[in-house]
C-alpha cells in the first residue's frame, strides 16, 4: 500500500512486543507470518477458539519468539494481562457475519464494541505504543448491525487518541472490503455449494463488493501501522466485482464440466446492493495517495499532540508518506466500473482457488 512499506515495517516492528487479538483467523495468521519477518522481539497469539489456537500453537511450536494464548477479548480481566509489555496491538478478533449479527445483535455489542472499549483503555494503561482495529467497508452508511458495530467502533478507536491523556498510545483503523478467501467471504460458501452439485445462491445478479487479496489486506494493516499519526481510517483502493461474475468464474474453475444452477434469491436482512469505502461526509477530509485513501479524524478530534510537531495540530497531507492528495471522489462499488469477467477470473486463480481445488 505504501512505497519502501517493506524497510519502514522492519524499523517499526524490529524488537517489538506485539499482540495480535483473533489470531487464528485468516487475516490474524497471515499477519503473524509476516511479521516475523521483521524480527519482533515477541508475538503474542490470542484467540478464543481453543482447537485453532492448539493447532496454531503447534504450527510456531518451533518459533521462540511466538507466545500463543487463549483468552476472550470481552474478558478485561485476561486482556490486562496480554498487554502486559506490549509495544503493538493489531486487533483483528470481532464477530463479523452479517446474517448472524442481525439475529443475534447483543453478541455482536460484546464483542465489537464494549470489548474493543475494555481493549482501547487497557492498551492507554499498559501504555502501548500502536493500536491498529481492523474494521469494514460495511462501516460506511451501514444497514446491518455488524456494520452498525464497525461504524462505532471506528468512532472509539479515533476517540482513545483524545482519551488516552499524557500516555503515548495511538489509535488508528483499517477498513477491509471482502478479503479472498477468508471466513467472511462469500468465496467459502460458493465453494462448498458448487462442491455440493449447486445451486450457487446469489442475492442479486447485479449486486456489486469490493474485494481484496489476503496479502493486500495484510499490507493495509502494516501501512497503518507505519504511517498512523491518531485517529485516522486507512482504505484500499479495491476492486469491484459483480457477484455474478464470481460465481460464474468460479464455477468455471471448480467445476468446469459440470452444469450448476446458479439462483438468485434477493437480498437478506440487512444487505444492500452495494458497498462503499468512504461516505459523501468523509470525502472533505479525506487523502489520496495511487493505492491507498486516508479518512483523517473531525477536526475536534484531530486537534492533539503528534510526532513531529509542537504541542496540538490538524492533519494533513505534509503529514504522510507518498505525498498524498485530497481526495475529489467518493468511492463505491456501483459507480466503480467492476472488472471484466476475465480479470475476475484471474484474481481467482491467483488467490485462494489454486489450494486444493
Amino acid at each position: 500500500m505504501l512505497s519502501d512499506l517493506e524497510k519502514r515495517v522492519a524499523l517499526a516492528v524490529k524488537g517489538q512486543t506485539i499482540l495480535v487479538t483473533g489470531a487464528a483467523g485468516t487475516i490474524g495468521s497471515a499477519l503473524t507470518e509476516r511479521l516475523l519477518q521483521f524480527d519482533p522481539k515477541v508475538v503474542r497469539l490470542l484467540d478464543q477458539d481453543e482447537e485453532r489456537t492448539f493447532f496454531l500453537d503447534l504450527d510456531w511450536s518451533k518459533d521462540q519468539r511466538v507466545r500463543t494464548l487463549l483468552g476472550d477479548v470481552r474478558d478485561r480481566e485476561r486482556m490486562n494481562r496480554a498487554l502486559h509489555g506490549v509495544d503493538i496491538v493489531i486487533h483483528t478478533a470481532a464477530l463479523k457475519h452479517v446474517g448472524l449479527g442481525e439475529y443475534n445483535p447483543f453478541e455482536v455489542v460484546r464483542t465489537n464494541l464494549v470489548a474493543l472499549q475494555g481493549l482501547i483503555e487497557a492498551s492507554i494503561n499498559a501504555n502501548v505504543g500502536k493500536f491498529i482495529f481492523t474494521s469494514s467497508d460495511k462501516a460506511v452508511n451501514p444497514t446491518n448491525v455488524m456494520g452498525g458495530s464497525k461504524f462505532i467502533g471506528e468512532r472509539l478507536v479515533t476517540a482513545g487518541n483524545v482519551y488516552r491523556g499524557g500516555t503515548r498510545t495511538i489509535f488508528a483503523s483499517t477498513r477491509f472490503g471482502n478479503v479472498l478467501g477468508s471466513a467472511g467471504s462469500v468465496i467459502p460458501v460458493f465453494q462448498n455449494q458448487i462442491r455440493q452439485g449447486g445451486p450457487i445462491t446469489v442475492t442479486d445478479m447485479n449486486m456489486t463488493r469490493f474485494f481484496m487479496s489476503l496479502s493486500e489486506a495484510v499490507d493495509l494493516v502494516l501501512s497503518a501501522m507505519v504511517a498512523s499519526l491518531g485517529g485516522e481510517v486507512f482504505v484500499p483502493k479495491m476492486k469491484a466485482i459483480r457477484l455474478k461474475d464470481l460465481a460464474e468464474g468460479m464455477r468455471e474453475i471448480i467445476a468446469p464440466n459440470r452444469k450448476i444452477a446458479i439462483k438468485e434469491i434477493g437480498l437478506r436482512p440487512g444487505e444492500k446492493m452495494f458497498e462503499e469505502l468512504i461516505s459523501d461526509h468523509e470525502l472533505p477530509r479525506c487523502l489520496e495517495t495511487e493505492h491507498l485513501l486516508i479518512v483523517l479524524p473531525y477536526l475536534e478530534c484531530a486537534m492533539f499532540s503528534v510526532p513531529n510537531h509542537e504541542g496540538y495540530t490538524q492533519l494533513g497531507p505534509d503529514d504522510y508518506p507518498d505525498k498524498p492528495r485530497w481526495a475529489k471522489n467518493a468511492y463505491n462499488s456501483h459507480h466503480v466500473d467492476p472488472i471484466t469477467k476475465k480479470a475476475a477470473l484471474d484474481m481467482l486463480r491467483s488467490s485462494v482457488l489454486t489450494k486444493g481445488n
